[in-house]
């Protein structure tokens, strides 16, 4: 218990879970964005964003976060100099968001597959009736298949969003101050008190993902599409 007083008095570990969460937040909202779209060209009627929505499932979900988060950062920001924001922001922002950008993409892909097999649960004769009654592909998507699709695919975007939270972790890597990042600092200058840096980081993260676990299995049976 004094290892876990010591540790809090002498780092500000509130700030870096504060970073997670912000992180998470963010990347989650735009894997969603990027997820639903790549998820509507898989199952859109033109062969040439089917292909598109496959190769990029296919490519980013197979290849390791830290490359992807090491090539956004060190590739594009550091190296070509791609800054998404003005030059005179913060270099700490650029990383930022370009760390949410890494994330966000790979992240999508999973959300893709977990909408694109909710897609999968709704009866094809809806979609057969919406256009027999002159709805457009578009408007059957969006107004009788994905509000049901979402409902049935609340489960896999709940486990997207946990395996996100933890995943915010490999962002350290470039130097994104985040919980990892502290605990290696914890670990480096105050080594005497590993078993509570531990203990501590594990804390946060269960605290972090827990709520998220409880509220998706809520919300999973209180909106399942009945059949």
């Amino acid at each position: 218990m004094q290892g876990l007083i010591e540790l809090l008095q002498q780092y500000n570990v509130l700030s870096a879970f504060w970073m997670t969460i912000r992180l998470t937040l963010l990347s989650a909202l735009g894997a969603l964005v990027i997820g639903t779209v790549i998820a509507v060209m898989r199952v859109s009627p033109i062969p040439s964003l089917q292909r598109f929505g496959a190769a990029y499932v296919t490519l980013i979900r197979n290849t390791p976060l830290t490359l992807i988060v090491t090539f956004c950062v060190l590739g594009l920001y550091l190296f070509m100099n791609l800054r998404l924001l003005p030059p005179t922001v913060d270099p700490r922002a650029q990383l930022f968001i370009w760390a949410i950008i890494a994330l966000s993409g790979y992240h999508a892909t999973f959300v893709a597959e977990g909408i694109r097999s909710g897609i999968n649960t709704v009866p094809s004769g809806q979609a057969e009736a919406a256009r027999a009654v002159g709805l457009t592909f578009g408007q059957s998507l969006t107004q009788v298949v994905l509000p049901q699709a979402m409902r049935a695919a609340i489960t896999p975007l709940g486990n997207t969003f946990i395996a996100l939270t933890k995943n915010t972790t490999v962002v350290s890597a470039v130097g994104v101050a985040e919980a990892s990042y502290l605990m290696k600092n914890m670990i480096e200058f105050s080594p005497q008190h590993l078993y509570a840096i531990f203990f501590l980081m594990a804390l946060g993260f269960v605290i972090l993902t827990l709520p998220a676990g409880l509220l998706f299995s809520w919300a999973s049976t209180k909106w399942q599409v009945q059949r």
